[in-house]
């Protein structure tokens, strides 16, 4: 009886430690995506967190159309410790972009204008610019003319020659005093931009330029609206984007991240200077808008759908096709080798050459503070990441791809 008694012990204690490691090695696959493997980017961000190198973060993953993953971790407001929330609300900044260059291309749909048009046809005053011999000496540098026009398309794929206003040389620094002066208007802006030598001949270079100003000038020429109101009534409103938008309705201020950055001692803080959420009245196409992570992955959505979405067309199979094939040849994009970029995105063009996993034909952008997505067709996934650092990388990007991918197990 006393052999039984323990025999009988023994076997629950055998059957119990066997439940206890299939529950260990139990996975959730969802749409091809193992959940533990996705743990592993979980662990990433945390580990960021408590590093001090990010106050928080949203991350979406949906395939096949449906939502995979959606966690927030760490802080809206680092220094009042405010939980960071699901529907929080993000300054896109240059995710701003990828947005103005779809309505436009709506437009372009409409029969408005031909992407080899130059851009004068529209807005006389780019007829005569100048470009600069060397940008080191700025704006009063010596000048050549235009060996051709700037075309539409070159706006949409950042070798019109314009400039940012991010680079460290003389004219670079110029456009910035341009861009930043106070103006009321994106028109404003945009004139602001032609006194400013460009930096090289029309399709000479990838140049990363504020140049979806301009869009946003040509989207309320086209239309007869202003920006906003193209984008609300075109695509905001049917995607159901609830929460995008150059201003922030009072009674959801509360839900904006804080802007932050690292002191002199490498800690990270609030930012002294946030994106202004309300007042606002240029409705830029370089960057401005506000979203939540669900709003953006709505939109990325759209295009992975082949342009449809809630029932609804919004863009061609054929237009989209076209935005996400590379449109500048050899031109370099210096730093970001295996990809190219067509109108509106950055395009990978060679796996192999990007040291990253993924798939040909992968398209995304990312915004200054630290807001990235990316769309695989192949796959059919979408990615979107969120934070609101002062110190733009695009690591957060890239570890998003690893970290993704490796999660596929079908």
């Amino acid at each position: 009886m006393k052999f039984t008694r323990i025999f009988l012990i023994c076997q629950v204690v055998i059957l119990s430690s066997t439940i206890h490691l299939n529950a260990q090695t139990l996975d959730t696959v969802v749409s091809g995506i193992s959940l533990n493997r996705l743990q592993r980017y979980e662990n990433y961000l945390k580990k960021e967190i408590n590093e001090g190198k990010i106050p928080g973060a949203v991350a979406m993953i949906s395939r096949n159309g449906k939502i995979v993953y959606n966690e927030s971790f760490g802080y809206r407001n680092l220094e009042e410790k405010i939980a960071m929330e699901k529907e929080d609300l993000f300054s896109l900044a240059s995710m701003t972009k990828p947005i103005i260059s779809v309505a436009f291309m709506m437009l372009y749909e409409e029969g408005h204008f031909s992407l080899k048009d130059p851009v004068s046809m529209y807005l006389p005053k780019f007829k005569d610019l100048l470009v600069i011999k060397d940008a080191e000496t700025g704006k009063e540098g010596e000048t050549e003319p235009l060996n051709r026009e700037i075309t539409i398309a070159d706006l949409l794929t950042h070798t019109s020659g314009m400039s940012h206003g991010s680079g460290n040389s003389k004219l670079d620094q110029d456009f910035k005093s341009a861009r930043y002066r106070k103006h009321n208007t994106v028109l404003s802006r945009v004139n602001s931009y032609l006194e400013i030598p460009l930096t090289s001949q029309p399709g000479a270079q990838f140049y990363y330029s504020a140049a979806p100003d301009v869009l946003s000038v040509l989207i309320e020429q086209f239309s007869g609206l202003s920006t906003i109101e193209f984008l609300k009534k075109r695509l905001f409103i049917p995607l159901k984007m609830n929460d995008t938008g150059y201003n922030i309705a009072p009674a959801d201020q509360y839900r904006r991240v804080q802007l932050h950055e690292q002191n002199k001692e490498g800690k990270l803080r609030n930012s002294a200077t946030q994106p202004a959420m309300y007042g606002n009245t240029i409705w830029a196409g370089t960057s401005g808008l506000f979203s939540s992570a669900s709003d953006y992955l709505k939109f990325c959505q759209m295009l992975l759908n082949n342009g449809e979405s809630n029932g609804q067309r919004f863009l061609s199979r054929k237009t989209i096709a076209l935005m996400t094939t590379n449109q500048i040849g050899d031109l370099s994009l210096k730093t970001m080798q295996g990809h190219q970029f067509g109108l509106g995105f950055a395009v990978v063009t060679d796996v192999a050459a990007t040291k990253i996993l993924g798939s040909e034909g992968v398209y995304f952008w990312g915004g200054a503070f630290n807001t990235h997505f990316f769309i695989d067709p192949k796959e059919k996934i979408v990615a979107v990441f969120m934070s609101q650092v002062a110190a733009f990388s695009w690591e957060y990007h890239n570890k998003l791809q690893q970290l993704v991918y490796q999660a596929l197990v079908d």
